[in-house]
């Protein structure tokens, strides 16, 4: 998506300037916004607590299967054809699981995945669409997001409204703001 957003970027602003003296233009930046919810602060750091301890449960997992690895190497000698399949065979078993744990973990569906849709994105909608009335009631043509990838090399101020969207989802902007 942020692909065919750059590509098509310097397109969008030539069409833009044959009608720019009649649209209005904002930006916000929701990085900003989002770290003045608190609900977002504690949604991120409930998925980072989570995030930790799994990260944990597989690198156990690892260690295990390291440690029977290297047991099998050391008493690899002693033991006939059959026991090393089996040895092999328990080894590769163990790795494939947590292979499967991890995937199922933090793969593109996996559980953190889906955490974050529950947690995180009912906030952010509740953004998009405080930008979206915005956008409406001020009658901007465009809001661009100064935190997404749109490199924005100047921005006056007087056009970010990202304090507007805050006072909007009724939280007070902060003083810390790094323009």
């Amino acid at each position: 998506m942020k692909t065919i957003m750059k590509s098509l970027l310097p397109l969008v602003f030539v069409l833009l300037s044959f009608s720019a003296y009649s649209q209005k233009f904002a930006f916000v930046d929701t990085d900003y916004i989002l770290n003045q919810i608190p609900d977002y602060k504690e949604a991120q750091e409930q998925l980072d607590k989570i995030s930790i301890e799994w990260q944990k449960q597989i690198e156990k997992k690892y260690a295990e299967i390291d440690k029977m690895y290297k047991d099998y190497q050391a008493e690899q000698i002693l033991l006939t054809d059959e026991m090393k399949r089996k040895r092999e065979d328990d080894i590769m078993k163990k790795e494939k699981e947590a292979k499967e744990f991890q995937k199922q973990k933090f793969g593109v569906d996996g559980e953190l995945f889906q955490k974050r849709q529950e947690l995180v994105k009912p906030i952010q909608d509740k953004v998009y669409n405080a930008i979206k009335d915005i956008a409406t009631v001020g009658q901007y043509a465009i809001i661009f997001d100064k935190s997404s990838g749109l490199t924005m090399l100047y921005t006056n101020s007087k056009y970010d409204k990202s304090d507007d969207v805050l006072k909007k989802l009724g939280h007070t902007p902060g003083q810390n703001r790094d323009n």
